[in-house]
């Protein structure tokens, strides 16, 4: 589906003279298609990982990761949700809950690598922990890029990279 898509893209943007707002939306819609692909990548590598954990005893009670799963799959769908909708307000939520997964992907992290160094016997399983953790980290990336996208179509606004100066 990502081929086709993309091929239609470019059949678009060869055949008609779009006007500003059926450009972005071309285009925005060519960048979530790729966001969209590599969720599904990003889900299959968790999918792997999982399949590794549970040969192995739990390393921690598993408190923050599912609220960190709750937020990406809620980042998700509303992202797909403001997509259909147009909805900048919905895009600009996402954006902000970008945050919160980062941070419980930092602390995440600094758990399980403190369960590493005190424990040699739960490396391996906490370090596929640690990959479900950033492959949902990502996801909620990608969700974020979909936002941004929202942004762009309905506003005209590119806010992908704030720091960049556009002059």
């Amino acid at each position: 589906m990502q081929i086709e898509i993309d091929d239609r893209v470019v059949q678009l943007l060869a055949l008609h003279q779009l006007m500003a707002v059926d450009l972005r939306l071309v285009l925005a819609v060519s960048r979530i298609n790729n966001d969209l692909e590599r969720i599904g990548d990003q889900a299959v590598n968790i999918a792997q990982s999982a399949q590794r954990i549970l040969r192995h005893p739990r390393v921690k009670p598993y408190v923050d990761l599912p609220r960190m799963s709750e937020l990406a799959e809620g980042m998700v769908r509303d992202a797909l949700t403001a997509v259909v909708q147009r909805d900048v307000e919905m895009a600009q939520k996402i954006l902000r809950t970008d945050d919160e997964v980062d941070r419980l992907r930092d602390q995440m992290f600094r758990e399980l690598l403190t369960y590493m160094m005190g424990d040699s016997a739960v490396v391996f399983p906490a370090f596929e922990l640690i990959l479900v953790v950033k492959n949902l980290e990502r996801i909620g990336d990608h969700a974020t890029n979909i936002a941004e996208d929202v942004i762009y179509i309905v506003a005209g606004q590119d806010v992908r990279h704030p720091t960049v100066d556009r002059r």
